[in-house]
């Protein structure tokens, strides 16, 4: 099997920075998309970075010049650099991958549990 576990949330004040992280494991052949989405109390989840397997990335117009997506593909671990955060970012983070395995070439969506990013002072 895959799994997705994230690491990194927390409580932080406005202006703060976090740095949350997902790491993959499993049988595991490549990884295709790593994305962050993102889940406030009563809101829909929402996409707030992408990063393809060439590296090519995509952020909500809200995060743009604040956040930074990377990935090691080495460690099939994908980062979220959050810096300038504000309340508004308050949410559960949730990471995503397509995960080609050896069952299926095309891939397949797995999702994280999820961490929760809290920004208050």
């Amino acid at each position: 099997q895959v799994q997705l576990v994230e690491s990194g949330g927390g409580l932080v004040q406005p202006g703060g920075s976090l740095r949350l992280s997902c790491a993959a494991s499993g049988r595991i052949v490549s990884i295709y998309a790593m994305n962050w989405y993102r889940q406030a109390p009563g809101k829909e989840r929402d996409l707030v970075a992408a990063i393809d397997s060439g590296g090519s990335t995509n952020y909500a117009d809200s995060v743009k010049g604040r956040f930074t997506i990377s990935r090691d593909n080495a460690k099939n671990t994908v980062y979220l650099q959050m810096n300038s955060l504000k309340p508004e970012d308050t949410a559960v983070y949730y990471c995503y991958a397509r995960i080609r395995t050896y069952w299926a070439d095309s891939g397949i969506d797995y999702w994280g549990k999820g961490t929760l990013v809290t920004v208050s002072s």
